[in-house]
């Protein structure tokens, strides 16, 4: 593991470029609320917004930041439709409670 990237938050949350890439393939996709982000990583909707601020281009950033304060979005879980109640692709497998999900 001598090529794995470490990024610290705080001092109890450190994650690998892998836990890193997930983190940021969860806050693009429109469905899935900051509250499963927070499930899996236990870190707040403050700590996305800082990992996606230093990970992507500021193009980029701001393009997400726009596209979730817009309203398509259903990143919060208080304002998705009550019908709402999961999102699951059909490629997705089984959540476990893994940090990972296998693909």
């Amino acid at each position: 593991m001598s090529g794995t990237k470490i990024i610290a938050l705080r001092p109890n949350a450190a994650f690998s470029e892998t836990e890193i890439d997930r983190i940021i393939e969860m806050a693009w996709e429109d469905r899935t609320p900051f509250e499963a982000i927070a499930y899996q990583f236990g870190i707040s909707e403050k700590e996305v917004i800082q990992i996606m601020r230093k990970e992507l281009k500021r193009s980029s950033f701001n393009l997400w930041r726009k596209r979730v304060n817009s309203g398509v979005s259903q990143k919060h879980a208080q304002k998705r439709n009550p019908e709402i109640n999961r999102f699951k692709c059909t490629l997705q497998r089984q959540i476990t409670g893994n940090k990972i999900s296998k693909r």
